[in-house]
């Protein structure tokens, strides 16, 4: 029973406003069953190991390359590349003289 990977960029996190580690590719295994409540516990779980497995490449076409050499089927997610300009701050700018905008805090 072989499962089907996906292949995707990695987004960027949501908890910080850096771009680290948005520019691999991530091969992932899609679920080949649902999660189940441990009865003693209460954890959710599986019997499904390939879902911990979570490869990173350079670019999508190696991922392709990989999957394609160890006959994996799978989907290639293209998302849209969003291009912002990131703008270094630093605390001391805060306090700087001739500061036009308002103090924030």
């Amino acid at each position: 029973m072989t499962q089907k990977a996906r292949i995707y960029r990695s987004p960027k996190s949501a908890m910080q406003s850096g771009r680290a580690r948005t520019h691999e590719w991530v091969l992932q295994y899609e679920p080949a069953e649902p999660k189940r409540i441990d009865p003693l516990m209460g954890w959710f779980g599986s019997g499904d190991t390939r879902a911990q497995v979570r490869l990173a490449f350079p670019t999508a076409e190696e991922a392709v390359a990989y999957a394609e050499g160890k006959g994996i089927p799978y989907e290639v997610e293209h998302a849209p590349i969003v291009h912002t300009e990131i703008k270094p701050k630093a605390y001391a700018d805060n306090f700087r003289f001739g500061r036009a905008e308002n103090w924030t805090h």
